[in-house]
């Protein structure tokens, strides 16, 4: 018997099915084999179509079916993991209105700053844990002032997840979770936020029903069953965004323990028992997986929105012929520091650790006579590095002290090189494990449809493959600072 798990990313979506009893990942498939492109039709704008979305996740599944590896029909229950932020609206006949406003769309920042303004801020922070900021709820205020025939025509607004849930299921759900992560849940009153709600004039009729995050949203119906192979009534027994699914791949799940990610955005994310949050919301706290009212687990989320987009930009740019392995290996060429070529990874978007401001990406120091691809492409691992160590400082100044780092061995993880430095540069340890998103969602549906009695169960066959401890941090650490300092220098302009 199995388990499904669907993780909707940026770039592409990926599929995964696991043995229930040995928890092993047995197959895997990806779709799009190209990233899939972002809409920005303007700067700083962001989206996405999420039928694209649908397709591609169901091309995925059928890609997956034909490795053979697995009986289709013995897939107990399926996961989802998504994007996280991303605004979906649909009509009374559940049909797409718009694009999807994903994560990385700036234009409700200044939205969001008036709310914060109205609300104030004290209030805003103790009940919302974060600034209503460029989230959710700011991304669909937008579409209320500035769109007000698409805007009331919805009947019901969802994230990523719950969108594939429903063209699965048929159902519309959501999760106390995912309200937090658009800043709809008022975690003082545990209720969806009113001060929010009133501020933008959104009614509550526009919120899915809400139910568990671990719990069956809905049943596979037969058409969709048919056309993907699959058994009819199996149900969607988990949704979560992807840092809190990562999270939760990695068997980060009680308080003080930390993952971190690096795909087309990079993410620190530790568990907390306290309903915590950063005065000037450079970082987010969000309910985690194991988030109840009874136990207030939040996740405290550390996002750097140019990590691997500035990695595929640069291979785009400069070595388009060539494989990430490749890059990897031409950027270990180059001595530690570059040849003093640095980088500012920050093009994808308004950062919030920079307090929402958008500096755009900077290659600085460019020697014509000297710098080569080798120095080009370790630059840009080293800068992505050097904002990890910039976000995780100001975690540190919140109360965060991971002893040590758990990450997936994928994406940029998957070089060894930037996995040392990432290491050398934040004098953390890293414990590398080979699950990913759509294992973790996956594992998630046999947590969510009782095949897993505990979480701590579904996860008790899972081991370190490797860890890294810091070799070279004492020569990173003035090369770091002089980075910092650069960077500073820009945010002052």
């Amino acid at each position: 018997m199995y388990l499904l798990g669907i993780d909707l990313g940026t770039s592409s979506i990926k599929v995964a099915v696991v043995e229930i009893a040995t928890q092993k990942n047995v197959a895997t498939a990806q779709y799009p084999e190209e990233e899939t492109a972002i809409k920005s039709v303007q700067s700083g704008w962001a989206e996405q179509s999420p039928n694209d979305w649908w397709q591609n996740v169901q091309q995925a599944i059928l890609k997956l079916n034909s490795t053979g590896l697995f009986d289709p029909k013995e897939i107990k229950a399926i996961g989802i993991a998504y994007q996280m932020h991303g605004l979906v609206v649909v009509d009374k006949n559940k049909e797409v209105l718009r694009d999807s406003i994903i994560w990385c769309d700036s234009r409700a920042v200044e939205l969001g700053n008036g709310a914060f303004e109205a609300i104030g801020h004290e209030k805003s922070l103790k009940h919302l844990l974060n600034s209503p900021g460029n989230f959710t709820a700011s991304k669909l205020a937008w579409v209320k002032t500035n769109e007000p025939e698409i805007y009331n025509r919805i009947d019901k607004i969802m994230l990523p997840g719950d969108f594939i849930a429903m063209k699965l299921t048929g159902e519309i759900t959501t999760s106390i979770s995912a309200l937090s992560e658009g800043i709809f849940w008022d975690f003082q009153n545990h209720e969806i936020s009113e001060d929010v709600m009133n501020y933008y004039g959104i009614s509550n009729d526009l919120i899915p029903t809400v139910k568990p995050l671990f719990s069956e949203h809905g049943y596979l119906t037969a058409d969709i069953a048919g056309s993907l192979g699959l058994a009819t009534g199996i149900p969607v027994a988990y949704k979560a965004g992807d840092q809190p699914n990562n999270a939760l791949s990695l068997n980060v799940l009680k308080p003080g323990e930390v993952a971190a990610t690096a795909g087309t955005s990079g993410v620190i994310y530790g568990v907390s028992d306290e309903l915590t949050y950063d005065q000037q919301s450079r970082v987010n706290t969000f309910a985690h997986v194991t988030y109840s009212e009874e136990t207030k687990h939040t996740g405290v989320l550390l996002c750097i929105n140019g990590t691997g987009s500035m990695y595929r930009w640069a291979k785009h740019n400069f070595a388009s012929q060539a494989t990430y392995a490749d890059l990897n290996i031409l950027a270990s060429k180059a001595p530690i520091g570059s040849n003093g070529l640095k980088v500012l990874p920050f093009g994808n978007g308004a950062e919030r650790m920079l307090n929402n401001q958008y500096t755009g990406a900077e290659f600085l120091g460019i020697d014509l006579n000297l710098h080569n691809q080798s120095d080009i492409f370790r630059a840009v691992q080293e800068g992505i590095a050097f904002s990890f160590r910039y976000g995780l400082d100001i975690m540190r100044e919140n109360g965060m002290q991971p002893k040590v780092i758990r990450a997936g061995r994928a994406n940029l993880f998957l070089s060894d090189l930037f996995a040392q430095t990432f290491v050398d540069v934040t004098g953390i340890p890293v414990e590398l494990y080979e699950n990913d998103g759509s294992v973790g969602a996956a594992l998630g549906a046999g947590i969510g449809a009782g095949i897993f009695k505990t979480t701590e169960e579904a996860f008790s066959k899972h081991n370190v493959i490797n860890t890294l401890t810091p070799q070279h941090s004492a020569g990173y650490e003035a090369i770091y600072q002089d980075w910092k300092a650069i960077l500073e220098k820009q945010l002052a302009r």
